[in-house]
């Protein structure tokens, strides 16, 4: 006889609510429900004590400041234990001078990592792949990004991310390719000839065609 498949769970998608969980983490409980109010970035990691996440959970730790300027919470998970998350992030800070700030969660069940589908098995059985759910103040999915296992995320451009969804929705605007916090942005189509008129009007918008046109970007 053989054993009952896994339950085939349907993965958050852009816009969905954020999966709800409750898990040990190296800062005790936490909870999806301690971070409402706050912008959150839950990243993946496949495994503790590996080269390239040592160098992720260092990259994270440079920036933790600037997210935090922006409201933004961190927050790390693999399917290791509680206490190997402790003692590889008391390895980089004896190893490598830097404290890592932020909560790492023991999904030693993978539960929360199947919950976000962090669990690719043609990659692995049961390592997590690098995923990033960006999460906003209403526990909505914001964006999600994949990376395999052998590749390190650019966490840059994940705080610029961030950036660019707190600018859309502050300022009702788009953010276009290769956009910086006080670059020009992005105003929707027109829908009507009077919008139109009144868009070649605005001295304040640099208008390309009927279409395309943007305004002077404020700071995040």
């Amino acid at each position: 006889m053989t054993a009952a498949a896994e339950p085939a769970t349907r993965l958050p998608l852009i816009g969905d609510r954020a999966p709800g969980f409750e898990a040990e983490s190296t800062h005790g409980p936490v909870r999806l429900a301690d971070y409402a109010g706050r912008w959150l970035v839950l990243f993946s990691h496949p495994a503790d004590f590996t080269p390239v996440c040592t160098t992720e959970f260092v990259a994270f730790t440079e920036l933790a400041e600037e997210f935090a300027a922006r409201g933004v919470a961190l927050l790390g998970i693999s399917v290791d234990s509680v206490h190997s998350h402790l003692a590889w992030t008391r390895a980089i800070e004896d190893r490598l001078g830097v404290r890592v700030p932020f909560p790492v969660i023991a999904d030693v069940g993978t539960h929360v990592s199947r919950a976000y589908g962090m669990l690719h098995p043609n990659a692995s059985a049961t390592a997590a792949v690098r995923a990033v759910f960006v999460i906003d103040p209403e526990s909505v999915v914001r964006a999600i990004l994949y990376y395999p296992m052998n590749a390190g995320r650019m966490v840059p451009e994940i705080l610029r991310l961030v950036e660019a969804l707190q600018t859309a929705d502050r300022d009702g605007v788009s953010c276009p390719a290769n956009w910086r916090p006080g670059d020009d942005v992005l105003l929707g189509a027109p829908r009507t000839q009077a919008e139109v008129e009144a868009r070649q009007a605005d001295e304040r918008v640099k208008l390309v065609d009927w279409y395309l046109a943007g305004v002077p970007g404020r700071p995040v």
